[in-house]
């Protein structure tokens, strides 16, 4: 792997600070064996053939496929293949890499739905080997799925957070000044390293420990990655970090589900409708139009939607069928050339004006970040339950007040919440924000938008104080212009919600990191998973 830094930057006492951007990118070099692999889709039905895009500076190399999960399974095993080198295109993050198709394999019509893990590799001179790891998803072919649910995999945050070839949704080497992230991003190249796989040990981004006073923040997966390797943005999405733990816990316990691509919920909504139960795990946090427009119709039919996941936030835009996904962020006023309810910006945004919890009863702007750096460094880590009596929590035990999944550190990283009241004791959305009334909060404990800055020796933060433009350049409500930008809202919350829609039911838990309960064996976690599962099911054990 050549990791590539785009700039230093000199340190003096009391400057503001931030990491150099450093992303993935072939060395290109004949002397050094390396290969680089990506599959022309995303997923395919059992049956396709798949072709195996790869540049190599070995004169032969290895390609094995895998069926992952608590047990992976080699399905495939392609050995002593001619090697081929390409380069690396200008700006492929955006527009792909063009790379001819090096080797193809047709699925076997009976290949079960699932993630598989593609891995190439070619020997080093040392006896090592270079290994690059990507994937694709088989989707299902079952017209009666009885008993088993449907997992949505949330492909298009990972593309947003994949930089492999210099930018992706958050910083990069695009614009004019090459310093820029870049708004249009290509699904036709290599995944980073870190998102398809990682060793054990790897750090996640909420802090292992509270943080002592005085102690200065720290981002342990960027000083991890920095010094192994690895995309900056590892921790941040991604199956290895997010779906994959869900995905083991679910087989371990003897759920039957099957596997699709939000491309697919987006390209092929006949798909979901053949389910009484759709799932979505993890970092979830960019979608289409159409795909909210099939999971609305999906639960105002009678479906369930159930969501161990947060930060609901952003609307992305496909081209090519997929194969490029456009958004312009906080960038969309300006520069975004589609307007109105299509622009690709937060949810929230007036423009748009179809905030998230209409669909799954929460928001990504009422929440965000808690327990890492100086967001929250003290933190109880789990939601606090407020209505104990929901069926949610049947069988655990739980009281009104009692701190839940907190030892497992399931309320971290990004969460989704509701503007909210308190009446008598109990919370309530105010509905000021978008949110039905149809909404009961279950459990909840406190978010922010920005890092709190303190001062002391040491002492940097990664976003800080301000950026208030670093989600959308929306105003709050009843804000004037100049207050939006010079004083985002800096509190919100996250979630554990459950609403009513239609003739269907949702149930959010909002937190990308309610997956470490299931990981770590967090008895609540595991608990209230189970009842969501089997409720939206209609089966007492799966």
């Amino acid at each position: 792997m050549n990791v590539v830094k785009r700039h230093s930057l000199a340190m003096h006492p009391g400057d503001s600070w931030h990491l150099a951007h450093w992303y993935e990118a072939p060395r290109e070099d004949p002397a050094v064996p390396e290969v680089y692999t990506y599959t022309d889709a995303i997923s395919y039905a059992p049956g396709d053939e798949i072709a195996f895009h790869t540049s190599t500076t070995a004169a032969r190399w290895t390609l094995q496929i895998y069926r992952d999960g608590a047990k992976p399974t080699l399905v495939h095993d392609a050995k002593d293949l001619p090697g081929a080198f390409h380069k690396m295109p200008e700006k492929a993050y955006a527009r792909g890499c063009g790379w001819p198709a090096g080797y193809r394999w047709r699925l076997p019509s009976d290949l079960a739905s699932g993630f598989y893990r593609v891995v190439s590799s070619c020997a080093l001179e040392d006896g090592r080997s270079f290994v690059q790891h990507h994937f694709f998803v088989v989707t299902p072919t079952i017209e009666k799925p009885e008993g088993r649910f449907l997992l949505i995999l949330p492909t298009s945050t990972w593309l947003a957070y994949n930089d492999w070839g210099g930018a992706n949704s958050y910083d990069g080497i695009d614009g004019p000044e090459g310093n820029q992230f870049s708004p249009t991003l290509s699904v036709e190249r290599p995944w980073t390293r870190g998102l398809v796989w990682l060793p054990p040990g790897a750090p996640r981004l909420s802090d292992p420990i509270k943080r002592p006073a005085w102690e200065a923040p720290r981002y342990y997966t960027k000083e991890w990655a920095y010094t192994n390797g690895f995309a900056q943005f590892f921790a941040s999405a991604g199956w290895a970090q997010f779906d994959r733990h869900f995905v083991v816990w679910a087989e371990r316990e003897g759920y039957a589900f099957d596997i699709i691509t939000q491309t697919d919920l987006h390209n092929h909504p006949e798909i979901l409708r053949r389910y009484r139960l759709g799932v979505i795990v993890g970092h979830d946090e960019y979608w289409t139009k159409e795909m909210r427009d099939t999971v609305d119709a999906f639960v105002d039919d009678g479906g369930r939607m159930a969501r161990f996941a947060g930060n609901f936030l952003w609307q992305v835009r496909f081209e090519d069928g997929g194969k490029r996904q456009v958004c312009y962020k906080a960038r969309a006023h300006a520069e975004d050339p589609v307007k109105g309810a299509l622009l690709s910006g937060a949810w929230e945004d007036p423009k748009i004006g179809r905030p998230g919890a209409l669909t799954f009863g929460v928001n990504g702007l009422q929440g965000v970040y808690s327990s890492w750096g100086a967001f929250i460094p003290r933190a109880s880590r789990g939601f606090t339950v407020y209505r104990p009596a929901h069926w949610a929590f049947d069988g655990t035990e739980s009281h009104y007040g009692d701190v839940i999944g907190g030892d497992a550190g399931i309320f971290a990283y990004e969460v989704d919440g509701l503007d909210y009241t308190f009446r008598k004791g109990l919370p309530y959305p105010t509905g000021d924000d978008g949110a039905p009334d149809t909404i009961e909060i279950l459990a909840m404990a406190p978010a922010v938008r920005v890092e709190e800055e303190h001062r002391g020796e040491g002492f940097r933060y990664y976003i800080g104080n301000g950026r208030a433009d670093s989600t959308t350049s929306a105003k709050p409500k009843g804000a004037s212009a100049e207050a939006a930008t010079k004083d985002p809202q800096r509190y919100g919350s996250g979630m554990v919600v459950s609403m009513k829609r239609g003739k269907g039911e949702v149930f959010c838990a909002g937190s990308c990191e309610w997956l470490m309960g299931l990981a770590k064996g967090d008895f609540v976690t595991e608990q209230v998973t189970r009842n969501v599962l089997n409720r939206f099911l209609g089966s007492q054990h799966p």
